[in-house]
C-alpha cells in the first residue's frame, strides 16, 4: 500500500532523520543530553495522547475501522504508531531501538553495531571497533549486545555475530621477483624455514628493521614488528592458528594472520613484507 498522504519523504528518509537524531542526542554530554530528551518525551507525550484518542475513536466506529486497518498497513504511520507503542512494534524495529540504547556505551569503548537481519528468532549483527576483538573487554561488549537484544526483543531468543571478512594485503608481482643476486635487489637472509616452527611468532631484525614472521598451517607472513594500535611491538603476540588471529599482547587488538587485516579495528592493518623462501632460506624485503 502506497502512503495515504505524500510528502515528498520517502520511509527510509524519515526513519534515517529519527535514526540519525537519536544518535546525535546519545552522544550529548550529560546535562545538554537531559534537555534533549525531555523535550523530545514531551513532545512524543502530546503526540501519542492525541493518537491514542484517534486511534480509539476509530476502532470504536464501524465505517472508520477499516480505513484504520489500511492506515496501518502505511509503513510510515505503522512507525509512528509503534512509535508511541500503540501497535506492537516488529522484531526489527524493536531491534534498533535497543541497539540505540545500547550503543552510548559500545561507542564509549571505541566499538559499535549494526543490525543485519532478523530470521527465525535469531538476531544476526555486526560489531565493529573494540567490539570485535579477541579481549576480555570485547567479549564483554558482545555479551552486552546480545542480552539487551534477547531480553528487549521478544521475538528474539538468540543473537549472531557476523564476520567481518578480512582484505588481503596486495603486494606487487615486482615485489616478490628474486633475481640471481637477491641482496642486489634489497632482499635479505632472514632465517631457515626450520627455525619458524608452525603455530610460532618469531621476531627478527631484517636489515636493521624489526620484524615478525607469523607460521599459520605452513603458510609463513612477514610484518614491521609495530601493532596498528599504538606501534607497540608484537614479540609476544598471541597466535591462535585454529581461528587464523593474531592478537596483540597490549591492547587486545586482533589481527588476520595472514593477511594483517585489523579485526578489532577495521581499516587498521599491519604493514606486510614481501617474503619468499628459496632452498628453505627465509628471505624478506624491507625497503
Amino acid at each position: 500500500m502506497t502512503a495515504v498522504v505524500d510528502t515528498g519523504t520517502s520511509f527510509e528518509e524519515l526513519a534515517g532523520r529519527v535514526d540519525a537524531a537519536a544518535r546525535a542526542v546519545a552522544d550529548l554530554d550529560g546535562p545538554a543530553r537531559a534537555v534533549a530528551e525531555e523535550l523530545k518525551d514531551a513532545v512524543e507525550a502530546v503526540h501519542r495522547a492525541g493518537l491514542t484518542t484517534m486511534v480509539r475513536a476509530m476502532k470504536a466506529d464501524d465505517a472508520a475501522r477499516g480505513v484504520l486497518f489500511e492506515l496501518v498497513d502505511d509503513p510510515v504511520v505503522h512507525l509512528l504508531l509503534s512509535l508511541h507503542g500503540i501497535v506492537r512494534p516488529d522484531p526489527v524495529t524493536l531491534a534498533e531501538r535497543v541497539l540505540v540504547e545500547v550503543r552510548p556505551q559500545l561507542r564509549s569503548h571505541g566499538g559499535d553495531v549494526s543490525l543485519a537481519r532478523i530470521s527465525d528468532g535469531v538476531a544476526y549483527v555486526r560489531l565493529e571497533g573494540a567490539c570485535n576483538g579477541c579481549s576480555m573487554s570485547s567479549v564483554t561488549l558482545r555479551n552486552l549486545v546480545e542480552e539487551a537484544l534477547v531480553a528487549g526483543v521478544p521475538a528474539v531468543t538468540a543473537v549472531e555475530v557476523l564476520p567481518n571478512e578480512p582484505s588481503p594485503t596486495l603486494i606487487s608481482v615486482d615485489a616478490l621477483f628474486m633475481g640471481p643476486d637477491p641482496e642486489k635487489e634489497g632482499w635479505v637472509r632472514a632465517s631457515s624455514t626450520a627455525a619458524l616452527l608452525p603455530g610460532t611468532v618469531t621476531p627478527l631484525t631484517v636489515g636493521g628493521a624489526d620484524v615478525v614472521v607469523v607460521n599459520v598451517g605452513q603458510q609463513l607472513t612477514a610484518y614491521v614488528n609495530a601493532c596498528a594500535h599504538e606501534g607497540l611491538p608484537l614479540d609476544n603476540a598471541l597466535l591462535d592458528a585454529g581461528n587464523g588471529t593474531l592478537t596483540c599482547p597490549w591492547h587486545g587488538f586482533c589481527y588476520d594472520a595472514t593477511s594483517g587485516e585489523c579485526l578489532s579495528a577495521p581499516g587498521a592493518q599491519l604493514e606486510q613484507l614481501p617474503l619468499r623462501v628459496d632452498a628453505g632460506v627465509v628471505w624478506i624485503r624491507t625497503g
